[in-house]
């Protein structure tokens, strides 16, 4: 035998039912400070100034990088990097 019982409630009769709390509150501090956080940092998406940031490492940061993907490509086949 099989039953199907359907329970017509909105969303917050569910949660009162189950017990569970209200994190209403909770959710909408969350979200706000999510978004003042994008908003301070949506100017870092911006081509301009993601190439400036990465470039401000310098050459040495940008050959360490090169050498590490030398070793890496040597390591996937089998020989050694050349130093």
């Amino acid at each position: 035998m099989k039953m199907t019982i359907e329970v017509d409630c909105t969303p917050e009769e569910a949660r009162r039912f189950m017990g569970l709390p209200d994190v209403t509150a909770l959710n909408d501090k969350l979200v706000a400070e999510m978004g003042k956080r994008i908003e301070a940092n949506v100017n870092l998406l911006s081509p301009e100034e993601f190439m400036k940031n990465w470039t401000a490492f310098g050459a040495g940061a940008q050959e360490q990088f090169r050498k590490l993907m030398e070793a890496g490509m040597a390591g996937a086949g089998g020989a050694t990097p050349k130093g």
